[in-house]
């Protein structure tokens, strides 16, 4: 009978790892696994160590950059890597090199908030920011998403998407969080990341929430300096860790933690949360419970090294109790002064070798015990199914917001003579293109984001012919800021022409905030960003074959508060 019982049990892990059906990932990395063991046991004391640490990939520096990550992945025995920018092909490439060269093999990560296109947008499907998603009501749509990018991350090879943000965007002047979060409300943020985050668990690819205890209400970058969190403990855990507490009892297999000085929760002078063992070991581990895997932000950012210099601030990040540091400034060094740490008792052996053997769990429950090669044999459309193609346009068509309708969107008439104006771009627009094909008799008009007063005045001048002005903003920067990057002139323009026009935004939308007289516009329907599939809803919901269901994620101004939309 014992025999049976523990045929059954191997069998059981065996095909919880190698069938279709996995094993909870909470669970399973928490328990011993004789090939973890196994693994464990023929690595040095350096290689153990390594494999808590996490490189940087690129595969569009040319082949001497590629060949020297390689090199270091080789001989340090490295965990993982982080892929940046590239090409489907070429990360492909890489990571079948690199994984043919580890020892153990490697977690793949990349930050994919909104899919592929976060890191490679020419050549693979950028789906929404998280702040656009944040408007939608039907939050099955949001599931889908995630099922469709851990399709993506499982076709290239990827394991881990470092996505996605649940960090409560409360303050519009964040340079680092923003549009990249789902919005200001804790409770849409959490509903909206638990459909996202389900997605791609089921699909079988590691979610890592991020960036613990909440990034939304700074004004400072982490990547440049260490932003201060200067709340309260109780404001801190209602609002900040809302998200992650609610989370963390759905089974998030992976949280991210923040470089933030948060002296509420550690008076250390200085001292960055994720270096901090009470924000990391007592609050994150063992109050609120979790117990997957730790993940560092990236541990080359300002906010960490800025005051820990020379690799100490990778010790003192093991000793905080993460289990795996993302992007060391050198790794080697970080190895050679974590076993110096360990010999010194620092850090605590068995607690070091309880959290080597999780990633090693976590590498098994994904399945690298094998080698399994990335065939770019069809990689481009395999990457560009119609399905998803279609969901992309779908989760545009369900975030577009109508915040103003004084005058009914319906009383357009495509008969009658119609200026569409794209302003901020220097091309004819998707908008305005999807506009033409029903508005046959309309002009398209182009106005720079920096354009003259003597441009303007010929425009006003050309507007007194036509019976309808529609209007498109446009903020084509990669990170589309709270405020346009319009001059003064163009911004004093919109404000003139709002009264008779009908406004549609394709920017951030804290971005309206500065526009005067943007209040008064006939209608004004709010796109999000500047992407081609939120310029397409917005032409369906003014050409009547949509109507706009979103609500505002955000508090805009006075006029224009969460959870607005008609």
């Amino acid at each position: 009978m014992k025999y049976i019982i523990i045929t059954f049990l191997l069998l059981s892990t065996y095909l919880s790892v190698n069938g279709q059906k996995k094993q909870d990932f909470i669970p399973f990395i928490n328990a011993q696994h004789e090939w973890v063991d196994s693994v464990y046991r023929k690595l040095n004391k350096n290689q153990r160590i390594a494999q808590l640490f996490m490189v940087r990939a690129h595969s569009n520096l040319g082949q001497a950059y590629s060949d020297s990550v390689g090199k270091v992945i080789k001989k340090e025995k490295l965990g993982g890597i982080v892929l940046f920018q590239g090409g489907p092909n070429g990360h492909a490439d890489l990571i079948n090199k690199y994984q043919q060269e580890s020892k153990v093999h490697l977690l793949v990560a990349l930050d994919g908030e909104w899919g592929l296109g976060m890191r490679m947008p020419d050549s693979t499907i950028s789906y929404p920011f998280q702040m656009t998603l944040g408007a939608i009501q039907d939050e099955s749509l949001i599931y889908q998403m995630g099922q469709e990018i851990a399709k993506d991350f499982k076709r290239l090879g990827l394991t881990i998407n470092f996505a996605p943000v649940v960090d409560i965007n409360n303050n519009p002047r964040n340079p680092v969080i923003n549009f990249r979060s789902f919005g200001e409300n804790k409770e849409n943020v959490t509903s909206k990341a638990e459909a996202y985050m389900k997605g791609m668990m089921d699909e079988g690819i590691i979610v890592t929430l991020k960036h613990f205890p909440g990034h939304g209400d700074t004004d400072v970058d982490s990547h440049h300096d260490l932003p201060t969190l200067d709340f309260s403990t109780e404001r801190l855990h209602d609002l900040e860790m809302y998200p992650f507490k609610k989370l963390i009892k759905k089974g998030a297999p992976g949280i991210m933690v923040a470089h933030m000085s948060i002296p509420s929760l550690d008076s250390t002078t200085n001292l960055p949360s994720s270096l901090s063992k009470p924000i990391v070991t007592d609050i994150l581990k063992n109050e609120l419970g979790f117990k997957g895997l730790t993940f560092t932000d990236a541990m080359d950012m300002q906010g960490v090294v800025k005051y820990f210099k020379g690799g100490e601030a990778d010790v003192r990040a093991i000793i905080a109790g993460n289990d795996v540091l993302e992007l060391s400034q050198n790794s080697k060094r970080a190895i050679k002064m974590v076993r110096k740490a360990i010999r010194n008792k620092r850090i605590d052996k068995k607690d070091i070798e309880a959290r080597i053997k999780k990633v090693l769990a976590a590498k098994y429950w994904l399945g690298l015990d094998e080698l399994k090669e990335v065939d770019t044999v069809n990689l481009y459309s395999d990457l560009h199914r119609p399905k998803a193609e279609l969901l992309n346009q779908t989760l545009a068509d369900n975030a577009i917001t109508l915040l103003i309708n004084g005058d009914p969107i319906r009383t357009l008439d495509p008969l009658k003579k119609t200026a569409l104006i794209s302003i901020g771009t220097n091309e004819i627009s998707t908008f305005q293109k999807e506009m033409n094909k029903k508005y046959l008799n309309s002009l398209n008009f182009i106005l720079p984001s920096m354009a003259n007063a003597e441009d303007i005045s010929n425009l006003i001048n050309e507007l007194m012919e036509y019976e309808q002005i529609i209007i498109a903003l446009h903020d084509s920067r990669t990170r589309p800021g709270s405020v346009l990057n319009y001059n003064d002139a163009v911004k004093n323009f919109i404000s003139l022409i709002a009264k008779e026009s009908i406004v549609c935004s394709f920017a951030n939308p804290y971005a309206i905030s500065s526009l005067a007289g943007i209040s008064r516009a006939r209608s004004l329907l709010i796109g999000y960003q500047n992407d081609s599939t939120l310029q397409k809803a917005g032409a369906k919901v003014l050409l009547g074959e949509i109507q706009a269901k979103g609500k505002l994620p955000i508090t805009i101004n006075s006029f224009f508060k969460y959870g607005d939309g008609l």
